[in-house]
């Protein structure tokens, strides 16, 4: 028998799905309650729970429940059961079963024959027909209605094989499909309506989850309905990463290990195309199985996500597959941002390739999705997954690309790649919530600014690991209506705009510098005083390097505060240091002349300028350092509001290296000394 019916109450939502779609809905729950004692892949269940339990009515769906149990104990297939199936086609004649079945060639004996999952047996005659019909029978296989028959004459036995003939064969698909249908009844709800709808169409209650992770659920849907789009998602095991790919879509193929080029492209000896031109969506199950494929997987792979070709011998082939990798992290994403690169859980044929990192468009953050919990797992209506698997396959014929267009348009640190990914991660989003292309201008931005903080993501750590080739991660767009520019950040690195337009008090500052190996430290400094005897105390934990900061500023005014006129405040007062690592990435800043204004305002009372971030090193001797870089810091700078940059006198023949946007957004101010430097910091010069 089957468990009760669960006794959610119904919600506004689950009565509009009810009306605008008629047998096209299911209580989600019900696929939980079915117990089939075996795998069966959700869209397999839904195909029958849609047939019998389409309704909203408790005593229509008990008794479809029932014949849906009914028919799963008659025909699907338990593997340990397989000798009991075999032996009931035998007695019967005939037998029609539910089971996944692919198909294989035999050159040998010019034959096809098919393999029954469940039913395990594989050698069952199957018609040449079935094949033309259903290519993906070649590549995978796929679940279906079997009619099977048995008959066993001598010249089958002399040939060794088998008794079993495919008769006919159903995929579990819905017969028909109108795009206009779907999309008309898209226009009966609202933009949030339609998004907790499809979030609760793959299994997930959204009540509990905020717009951003509903957003980040629904684009890990973007490669169904996009072709030629890649998609990477590391996080945390136990967070569904792979769950849609392998269940609710009978257009997708999850590999679970490694493969071969011949099975993923295209196979020279039998002349047969590869998985990406049968499956809509190819996913890596683990992206560490890439480490165990040929170097030419990995090759073939690169090519193919730039342009979807690929060439095997003479031939050149075309493919619209988009692909998935999914992969998992072992440490929390504030220590792989401070120590390496987010990249990093990736296997090192993979994430040492920059130039097939930089081909992937959208980068999702896995460790900000749930660890899936039972209370995360929804009791109301959806969409009939094999439903929604038919529009996602035709909305794959659409292109919004440019619909973007007509509100904004791209800042200038996108190059031709990450506008290619930007405008297919977009177009993605509104194939899924808005399938008809008309979107209003705020569910545009909407889209757009998470697409461009996942091919941002991708952007930041090619940063990391090639430096100056990737320098160019300030992503933008501006509207069009008021050539207002706005900047979108990614949530790891932190927010935008951390130093502030307004004054800072007295003895704060802002200093960055640049590592041997092109990382950026940025720290915020603060000094305050209390009576003391001329001392200054470090507060808290700080680097080596800002420690010698530090003592290099202290020892430069001590030697030189009768000349400043500062010797009775430093006589009478202690001085207490804090150094603030904006960025948690642990770099080292050389920041002494930040250090020695910081001192000097404190010891003034009175604020630097607001907006302003401080640049540069000194010797105990006030012997001023030039900075290594000015294309990393000043970059920062404008990112996070700065206004103002002050900077040596001999960095400025490094102006050639800053784009020009950013130092129309960054004023410079020179020095050439240390106490010029902290002069014009307070606004004295």
């Amino acid at each position: 028998m089957y468990d009760k019916i669960n006794e959610s109450t119904p919600d506004t939502l689950d009565s509009k799905v009810a009306s605008v779609f008629p047998g096209r809905f299911v209580k989600k729950d019900l696929v939980r309650r079915v117990k089939a004692g075996a795998y069966i892949p959700v869209f397999v269940l839904e195909y029958l729970l849609s047939r019998y339990c389409s309704s909203t009515e408790k005593e229509i769906i008990e008794e479809g429940l029932g014949h849906v149990n009914e028919i799963i104990a008659e025909r699907f297939v338990r593997p340990e059961e397989s000798t009991k199936a075999q032996s009931r086609v035998k007695e019967l004649g005939k037998h029609t079963i539910i089971d996944k079945i692919r198909v294989r060639l035999t050159p040998s004996e010019d034959k096809y024959w098919a393999e029954l999952l469940n039913f395990s047996h594989r050698y069952v005659h199957i018609h040449d027909y079935f094949i033309k019909v259903y290519e993906r029978l070649l590549q995978g296989g796929l679940w279906a209605q079997i009619e099977l028959s048995y008959a066993y004459d001598e010249e089958q036995r002399s040939a060794k094989r088998s008794p079993f003939h495919v008769q006919s064969l159903k995929p579990i698909q819905i017969a028909t499909f109108k795009m206009s249908e779907y999309c008309k009844g898209r226009g009966e709800f609202t933009s949030d309506d339609w998004l907790d709808l499809l979030i609760r169409s793959i299994g997930i209650e959204p009540t509990l989850f905020d717009k951003r992770k509903k957003l980040l659920f629904i684009s890990r849907l973007i490669p169904f309905v996009e072709t030629n789009f890649n998609l990477v998602e590391l996080g945390p095991r136990g967070t569904g990463k792979s769950f849609v790919f392998q269940e609710i879509s009978p257009y997708s193929i999850l590999l679970t290990g490694p493969t071969t080029v011949a099975n993923l492209f295209y196979n020279m000896r039998t002349q047969e195309i590869g998985l990406v031109g049968t499956w809509d969506v190819v996913a890596f199950d683990e992206v560490a199985d890439l480490e165990k494929m040929p170097k030419e997987v990995i090759t073939t792979l690169k090519t193919y996500c730039e342009s979807g070709m690929f060439a095997r011998g003479r031939e050149t082939h075309q493919g619209r597959t988009s692909l998935a990798l999914f992969g998992n992290t072992n440490q929390p994403v504030d220590v792989l941002v401070r120590t390496s690169h987010l990249f990093a859980p990736m296997p090192s044929l993979v994430r040492s390739d920059m130039a097939f990192l930089d081909r992937l468009h959208f980068y999702l953050p896995g460790w900000e999705m749930p660890k899936m919990e039972n209370r995360f797992l929804t009791s109301h209506y959806g969409l009939v997954v094999d439903y929604l698997a038919e529009a996602f396959k035709e909305l794959r014929k659409q292109n919004f690309t440019e619909v973007l267009d007509r509100f904004f348009r791209l800042g200038t640190h996108l190059n031709t790649r990450d506008v290619k990914a930007v405008r297919k991660t977009v177009s993605g989003l509104i194939k899924l919530l808005n399938p008809s292309g008309k979107v209003n201008r705020e569910d545009l931005e909407c889209y757009l600014e998470l697409a461009l903080e996942g091919r941002r993501r991708v952007k930041e750590q090619l940063k990391k690991i090639g430096a100056f080739e990737y320098y160019k991660t300030s992503f933008s767009y501006i509207e069009e209506e008021s050539e207002n520019e706005k900047f979108v950040a990614v949530t790891e690195i932190g927010g935008t705009h951390l130093i502030s337009s307004d004054p800072f008090p007295a003895g704060s500052v802002y200093a960055a510098s640049v590592g041997t190996d092109g990382k950026v430290a940025f720290y915020r400094l603060e000094v305050v005083t209390s009576p003391g005897s001329g001392k200054i105390k470090i507060s808290g934990a700080i680097d080596s390097t800002l420690r010698q900061s530090v003592q290099t500023a202290w020892s430069y005014l001590s030697s030189r505060k009768e000349e400043m006129g500062l010797s009775e405040v430093f006589n009478s007062m202690d001085f207490h240091f804090q150094g603030i690592d904006l960025l948690s990435n642990r770099e080292g800043c050389e920041a002494s002349i930040a250090v020695f204004t910081a001192i000097y305002s404190a010891a003034l009372k009175k604020p630097i300028l607001p907006g302003l971030i401080i640049l540069g090193d000194m010797t105990v001797q006030g012997n001023v350092k030039a900075c290594r870089s000015l294309l990393e810091p000043l970059q920062l700078a404008m990112e996070n509001g700065a206004k103002r940059v002050l900077l040596p006198t001999e960095n400025r023949r490094h102006f050639l290296e800053v784009p020009a946007d950013t130092m129309e957004k960054v004023d410079p101010i020179f020095y050439a000394d240390p106490q010029t430097a902290a002069a014009k910091a307070l606004g004295l010069h």
